[in-house]
């Protein structure tokens, strides 16, 4: 009998069948706060992220969005209004990050261009060559399995579409990465106690920020996935990176 693959949920080690619950967990816990603790743990400058995320990406009319892991909406927010007519389909596997995003007002005024999906970044529920651009922000670490989600979403882009990818990352700066690591283990799930009386939830987001490849070797995951013109970007110093690739 062949035993189980593992992997990480934060520091640490399941099975692969119990983390997508473990994950679910997590995210249902936080929905109601994850907005107000985004902007806790970053200081606010996760806005910033987004909004270079957008500036690379320069979103255009008529364009169709798949925001995977796309919570309570932000990404799918900032492309339309950046797009102008356009169609963004945010999907999660948590489905309560998507009750509190259909809540915002921005979600109301946009409803005609925005449909809402629970589903799995590792098996999306959509026909191949079928979106223009695939964004994932903050998500793609918490997947299970990384390569069936870039598989998936290679599979789902239509030729000429794009990947594009916002995820915490490494500081190429021993020094810094100490003095970051200091900060978010010993700050930010004392913050999730405080402001979302959840420390644990906060703690596996801390580890597994820490467990995400750094950028060359998420570059070369991109690349194996069949993607091409594959780069990235450092954003403040390395805290968090965009990747960017092409189905060509």
């Amino acid at each position: 009998m062949s035993q189980e693959k593992t992997t990480h949920f934060g520091f640490q080690t399941v099975n692969e069948s119990e983390k997508a619950g473990m994950v679910h967990g997590v995210f249902t816990n936080v929905a109601s706060k994850y907005d107000v603790m985004n902007d806790a743990m970053s200081m606010g400058i996760h806005r910033i992220w987004k909004d270079a995320m957008m500036d690379w990406l320069a979103p255009r009319a008529g364009q169709k969005l798949l925001d995977v892991a796309g919570g309570t909406g932000d990404i799918s927010f900032r492309f339309l209004k950046r797009a102008g007519y356009a169609h963004a389909t945010v999907l999660d596997m948590t489905e309560s990050m998507l009750v509190e995003g259909a809540k915002r007002a921005e979600a109301g005024a946009m409803a005609d261009s925005l449909d809402w999906v629970v589903g799995d970044a590792m098996q999306l529920p959509f026909e191949a060559n079928t979106f223009d651009v695939y964004t994932i922000s903050f998500g793609i670490r918490n997947v299970t399995r990384i390569p069936d989600a870039l598989a998936e979403a290679y599979r789902v882009l239509k030729p000429g579409g794009r990947l594009m990818v916002l995820e915490f990352s490494h500081i190429p700066n021993d020094m810094m990465q100490k003095a970051y690591d200091l900060y978010s283990f010993n700050v930010i799930p004392v913050m999730g106690q405080v402001i979302a009386n959840d420390r644990d939830s906060y703690q596996y987001l801390v580890e597994s920020i820490r467990n995400f490849p750094d950028q060359e070797t998420f570059a070369s995951m991109i690349r194996t996935a069949g993607f091409d013109n594959v780069k990235y970007r450092n954003l403040t110093m390395g805290i968090a990176a965009l990747h960017s690739g092409w189905k060509i």
